[in-house]
């Protein structure tokens, strides 16, 4: 099936474009002929026209098939591999459309943009395979023209030859809000990153804005990227987001937003990410579990604007924990697996030693802001509990223009190459039976030995005592202790470093204590 086949059949059997999109459906063809940045330049002028309009909270109502699925029903429902957009066109990209169903209810515009112009896919269930063993029971059957009628695509999913010349592997997926993920060569999909959060971990609840329309340029034969733009949307604020996609060893994208609040941001994060954290090498006592540990980050990394290198292991806390690393200018920060070895979990399903770290890497100066890292109570590892995102120090003002753009790193290695020790495990157990903590962090890569480096530790309250450093079998592992004494503290920060006399031999070791 080529591309204009494909067109033609998805137009056969379909609803008609979605609310706010049909006008700049309809006039799609003012695209003939523009450079992608001319386009991206008409969507930045459609956020901003409707950032002056009434927010649209539309929905779809589920029926036929798509009503009351679970998990395992939706992934159940896949779209058909011969009518992947490209598929015959001998081109290096490949691209399927998500269904809708379960949460996925917002209506989704996907639109192909070609030198004749853009062409929007309404849905079409014809392109869905539904798997018999769930949709031929008595209690669930395919969809039929009734089945249908209302419904959107919900997102889309990238296919390029990632892990082999001679096949394609899907390496991208944008579905549900501002939700996207990917992975590179030799991953799983693991963490995911949003277009932007607005309110997570305040009391007052999250607003989710979502991605509503997307403009997918068809690639040129041989290219090596890809670009889309999408159309941001919420309560709050509208938004035009342009991205050029580069699979590979190292999936890479270049990302730039055009934010319009529609009224003053307080609690916006900018580049978020999002992943799960159950539990690792530090307090165990909750967790009844026979893997080593289950997470799809170990922790948040972060370059500042001076180049001080930090490096927080994350925690599942038993109340939600908000944590703030003042800066200017970050020059980077993300969500980390620095463990790699299937013997650091054990698991032969999920393989958690294969998930991707995410690495935001600001092109430009952000200004004064802070890292912002939400750890959330979690009870499974099915869900995500961790967010790590830049807050600007002054909110974003209703009416104002703000423009954000970064390079964000899918990867297996470690993004940010240092001539200094790196903190490989964080534990903690209890010692004596007063509330004492006794913990041990294991630094790896120091370049000098034990006997020559001196621990660099601060604690906010409480005391520390018995600090001691070690020499590991292997070389260039250095293990530091240290007995921690609480008092009557119910919460501490602790700060470590390994130092030598030409200067610090470690990143910082950023911790936070709470009963």
């Amino acid at each position: 099936m080529n591309r204009r086949n494909f067109i033609l059949s998805a137009l056969a059997g379909a609803a008609a474009v979605q609310g706010t999109h049909r006008a700049f459906a309809r006039d799609a063809d003012e695209l003939a002929g523009l450079s992608p940045d001319d386009v991206f330049a008409r969507v930045v002028e459609r956020a901003q026209q409707l950032s002056g309009e009434s927010y649209d909270d539309r929905r779809m109502t589920f029926n036929g098939p798509f009503q009351n699925l679970n998990i395992n029903d939706y992934q159940s429902i896949r779209f058909r591999q011969d009518a992947r957009i490209w598929r015959n066109d001998g081109l290096p990209f490949q691209m399927d459309l998500r269904a809708p169903g379960m949460v996925y209810d917002r209506p989704v515009t996907i639109n192909i943009v070609s030198p004749e112009g853009a062409t929007a896919l309404p849905f079409n269930p014809d392109l869905l395979d539904f798997d018999p063993a769930v949709f031929d029971g008595s209690n669930r059957g395919r969809p039929d023209a009734n089945g249908s009628s209302g419904l959107s695509w919900t997102g889309l999913r990238l296919w390029a030859p990632l892990n082999r010349p001679d096949g394609f592997d899907d390496f991208a997926i944008f579905q549900g809000a501002s939700y996207f993920r990917a992975i590179a060569r030799d991953t799983r999909y693991g963490l995911s990153a949003r277009g932007l959060a607005i309110g997570t971990g305040d009391q007052k609840g999250e607003e989710f804005p979502w991605f509503s329309a997307f403009w997918v340029h068809r690639p040129q034969p041989g290219a090596q990227d890809l670009r889309i733009h999408a159309l941001l949307e919420s309560a709050s604020v509208t938004g035009a987001y342009d991205f050029i996609i580069r699979p590979g060893g190292e999936t890479t994208m270049d990302i730039r937003s055009v934010l319009f609040p529609r009224n003053d941001i307080e609690q916006v994060g900018i580049a978020p990410l999002t992943s799960m954290y159950l539990f690792g090498t530090d307090r165990r006592s909750r967790i009844d579990d026979f893997r080593n540990a289950v997470h799809d980050s170990s922790g948040l990394q972060m370059v500042t604007g001076h180049e001080r290198r930090l490096w927080r292991p994350l925690t599942n806390p038993t109340t939600l924990q908000t944590s703030a690393f003042q800066d200017l200018n970050p020059t980077g920060f993300g969500l980390t697996q620095r463990q790699r070895a299937f013997d650091d979990y054990q698991d032969v399903k999920a393989h958690y030693e294969r998930r991707p770290s995410a690495w935001v890497e600001p092109l430009g100066d952000w200004g004064e802001g802070a890292v912002v890292l939400v750890e959330i109570p979690l009870q499974n590892e099915f869900n995500d509990n961790i967010v790590a995102f830049w807050r600007p120090k002054d909110p974003l003002r209703a009416g104002e223009r703000y423009e954000y753009a970064y390079r964000l790193f899918w990867s297996g290695a470690t993004r940010d190459e240092m001539a200094l020790a790196r903190v490989m495990a964080t534990r903690s157990g209890a010692v004596g039976g007063d509330g004492n903590r006794l913990y041990v962090i294991d630094f790896r890569g120091s370049p000098a030995a034990a006997r020559d480096v001196t621990p660099k530790l601060e604690i906010s309250t409480g005391s520390a005592r018995n600090v001691s450093v070690q020499q590991l079998p292997r070389d260039g592992d250095v293990r530091v202790s240290f007995e921690y004494v609480p008092g009557d503290a119910t919460s501490a920060e602790f700060s470590l470093f390994l130092e030598t006399p030409d200067g610090p031999a470690s990143e910082t070791w950023m911790y936070r204590w709470t009963t």
